[in-house]
């Protein structure tokens, strides 16, 4: 019988791991009703409750899932709770040549505003009713930033392979923080199984976020989730994928700066040739032949992670 659980986290970790307490036992079928911090550790109401770094909500122990297994989770609710978030004064300089780096402003904002000791962040109203963002500078009323909202979660993923304990700041086979901005409300997520139980993590919500995560942030806000989950058995994929209502999207997952964005590009494209062979039925010449054609490339985190995005109306019917 499908359980619908309500949970709230007292304690976050900031590392993808098989070895904290497990948060909530969860069957597969079962969905989640919780929060997650932002990036900096802020609630609902501001408060501190974790350090800063990516702090996950979780672990989530899935009964009945094993290495080998796929797990499918669907994220049914990703939704901004408070009328505020932040991001970075400035593009990352991982983001532009050398030679424009000479006459780039100073990344200072205001000392204290949104975290003690930090003076390059700068906060950003979130209207909750007409679900837009908005940035007013101190020194200038006429370039004032205003956008809709496209809420995404950065962090999703599960315990790694072996005795391996990655941060919340890379990403990789295990998913981690991938910051992928089309991971949204309706969107599902698959990950692979490496450890009994899986350890699903979830953090990092952004309320905006631009292809590449330039400023080396979204605008980093604390969320209400909603997923659901369900095991795949023997199912075994080697790195996330995605899906939504019209496309299908391969995640070459890697920690940026580790590599370059061409490694990522072919992760992906291996990924999703595999995964329309598999899924889809299609003879590899026609797998090739439909990513040369159709297939589009996006860049997920600049200097690391790239995605392969194809639409469904052009997969075969299976």
């Amino acid at each position: 019988m499908k359980k619908y659980h309500k949970v709230i986290a007292k304690k976050y970790h900031r590392i993808f791991s098989k070895d904290f307490p497990v948060l909530k036992t969860i069957n597969s079928g079962d969905t989640v009703i919780t929060r997650t911090l932002d990036s900096g550790g802020q609630d609902i109401d501001g408060k501190q409750l974790s350090e800063p770094g990516n702090p996950l909500t979780g672990p989530f122990y899935i009964e009945n899932s094993r290495p080998g297994d796929t797990l499918k989770v669907h994220l049914s609710k990703i939704k901004m709770n408070r009328n505020w978030g932040y991001t970075s004064y400035r593009l990352g300089l991982f983001a532009i040549k050398p030679d424009s780096i000479e006459n780039i402003y100073s990344k200072k904002y205001e000392q204290d505003s949104i975290r003690k000791g930090r003076d390059d962040l700068i906060s950003w109203d979130i209207d909750l009713k007409t679900k837009k963002v908005r940035f007013q500078h101190k020194d200038d009323s006429s370039n004032n930033m205003e956008f809709f909202a496209e809420p995404m979660l950065g962090c999703i993923g599960v315990a790694p392979e072996g005795n391996f304990n990655p941060t919340s700041g890379p990403s990789g086979e295990w998913g981690g923080n991938i910051d992928y901005n089309q991971i949204i409300e309706g969107s599902t997520v698959y990950l692979p199984v490496f450890q009994e139980g899986s350890y699903l993590y979830v953090g990092d919500g952004h309320a905006l976020q631009a292809d590449g995560e330039p400023l080396g942030t979204g605008i980093e806000t604390s969320m209400d989730l909603e997923f659901s989950v369900k095991v795949i058995k023997n199912k075994k994929i080697n790195m996330p994928r995605l899906e939504t209502s019209d496309f299908i999207s391969s995640i070459g997952s890697q920690p940026e700066f580790s590599s370059d964005l061409n490694r990522g590009l072919q992760i992906a494209t291996s990924e999703m040739i595999t995964w329309l062979i598999q899924d889809y039925k299609m003879k590899p010449w026609a797998a090739h032949l439909l990513i040369g054609m159709v297939g589009k490339y996006e860049v997920i985190t600049v200097a690391g992670s790239v995605a392969l995005k194809i639409l469904k109306k052009h997969l075969p019917n299976t």
